[in-house]
């Protein structure tokens, strides 16, 4: 069971509800890609799902059909009467919260959750950055993001999608794109593809680096990715400090993977 287009402007009229481009509401009126999606994620009876910007409820129902225990976090109002219509007699709980200040860690604190959701375009990279911070008991993310995003999400060393959010994302998961999407499945149409990209988070990180200093030495790096690292951590890191960590100086931010960025970090702690 899930909205089909129909049903979507039946329910936007009925609530007269007019998707608001500053919260980036664009609702999927395909049911069958919001099938798939649930599909995708792989539920299994029992599973606890969290869903932020759930819009009209198309993507709650195929989760919560699929057998998953749903937490359904949506910020605007009206939307919530319209989730609590649509998802009686569901195994849901909505939650009328703005997900950029939801303390992620508390509410998931027990058992191990999923992220399933399509990602409203304006929060997407630092809410899932947030997440892979701050909360270790979603250890996994299906999520539908801007295609754009999608590929900053996955990027790999030496592309130029590659930056920070992917440093990131490499730290702790393993980022995969799934597929893309049409603008077509959307209401309104946005202006861009969107894609679904799956995020595993590893079993284990480096206890040993500092966190905080690491992600500073990548924040800077990025902040002047077309200069050498010599020039762009020249305040931070210095050269016998590259020596030893065996990173070339003169090499830019883009070029270093995750297991370089850690061994410079620790050099850079090591010496301080």
């Amino acid at each position: 069971m899930t909205l089909t287009r129909t049903e979507v402007r039946d329910l936007l009229d009925r609530y007269q509800i007019s998707p608001k481009r500053s919260l980036g509401q664009n609702f999927v009126v395909e049911p069958n890609t919001v099938r798939r999606i649930a599909e995708l994620a792989e539920i299994e009876t029992g599973d606890q799902v969290l869903e932020i910007g759930p819009g009209l409820g198309s993507l709650t129902l195929a989760l919560a059909d699929q057998g998953a225990d749903v937490t359904a976090l949506e910020i605007d109002d009206k939307l919530v009467e319209v989730l609590k219509e649509v998802t009686v007699g569901k195994q849901v709980n909505i939650l009328h919260e703005d997900a950029m200040k939801f303390d992620f860690k508390t509410h998931t604190s027990s058992g191990r959750w999923k992220l399933v959701a399509n990602l409203p375009y304006n929060i997407s990279v630092p809410l899932i950055c947030n997440i892979l911070d701050t909360s270790p008991s979603i250890n996994e993310m299906l999520v539908m993001v801007q295609s754009e995003v999608a590929d900053r999400l996955v990027a790999r060393p030496g592309t130029k999608a590659y930056g920070f959010p992917s440093v990131k994302v490499s730290f702790h998961a393993e980022a995969s794109l799934v597929s893309r999407v049409s603008p077509s499945v959307f209401l309104p149409r946005p202006r861009v593809d969107s894609a679904i990209v799956r995020i595993k988070r590893k079993p284990h990180t480096d206890t040993t680096v500092d966190v905080e200093a690491l992600f500073s030495l990548v924040r800077m790096g990025f902040t002047h990715r077309r200069k050498t690292l010599r020039r762009s951590l020249g305040g931070m890191v210095k050269e016998e400090e590259f020596q030893k960590s065996s990173i070339n100086s003169t090499a830019r931010a883009e070029e270093l993977n995750i297991d370089e960025w850690v061994r410079l970090a620790k050099e850079v702690r090591h010496e301080n």
